[in-house]
């Protein structure tokens, strides 16, 4: 993972094409190292996600380069490498799943549903305010506090949704607009030997969380596949 973290280090100094180019197989062999660690994470992600079986590393891994068309930042690459094994679509799909960041300095684990359509969002707070009891539950369990606190804050509102009773015991719970968790990790931890160890630890413990809320799709009937980003 060094020889990633490095190149990352320098692609965010020099993110332009004639550096990339010239770069080009330096690129190539760190994405086959991620390929390989995605690969080996899925061999043992069907551990506990049996239904993940079908996925490969090319479904879960985001592609390096950047869709500039619409955007004010015109950097033509991205400077993390991510992987997202979730059911049925990997990183296309809209349940919970894994998420492995590497950015130097940045790297992190997280775990969940991130930008829910409207119509899922709505059935995920719902679900929510009706067994606020389980979530509490996951909570208090010690695999999940090792790790993790409470979900995620970025992207709340500043109220309750009018339709969800603004006194509930967890009205901050409802504020959200993505139900993830995340761990930060170190660069040091990231280029451990046992790095794929920590991560399927994190991925335990998050899957009960991942559980409740990818009930929803059960409850509520399925929701469109995300767009590959």
């Amino acid at each position: 993972m060094r020889e990633i973290l490095d190149f990352l280090n320098e692609l965010a100094c020099n993110n332009n094409r004639d550096w990339f180019l010239l770069n080009k197989e330096r690129y190539t062999r760190c994405h086959r190292h991620f390929e390989a660690f995605t690969a080996d994470w899925l061999s043992r992600l069907v551990e506990i996600e049996p239904e993940m079986a079908p996925l490969t590393p090319r479904d879960c891994i985001w592609r390096i380069y950047r869709d500039v068309r619409f955007s004010g930042d015109k950097r033509p690459y991205k400077e993390w490498f991510g992987a997202f094994p979730a059911v049925k679509g990997g990183k296309k799909s809209m349940r919970g799943g894994y998420y492995v960041h590497l950015q130097p300095g940045h790297c992190m684990f997280a775990a969940g549903i991130w930008g829910p359509t409207p119509e899922l969002l709505k059935a995920l707070r719902t679900e929510i305010e009706a067994n606020y009891d389980e979530v509490e539950g996951i909570m208090a369990q010690p695999e999940w506090q090792r790790f993790f606190t409470d979900f995620d804050t970025d992207y709340m509102l500043k109220k309750v949704p009018a339709s969800f009773d603004p006194d509930f015991v967890h009205a901050d719970w409802l504020k959200r607009k993505s139900y993830t968790v995340s761990a930060p990790l170190t660069d040091e931890q990231v280029c451990a030997p046992d790095f794929l160890d920590l991560v399927m630890e994190l991925s335990r413990a998050a899957k009960p969380m991942n559980d409740f809320l990818n009930y929803t799709f059960e409850e509520y009937g399925e929701f469109p596949s995300r767009c590959s980003r």
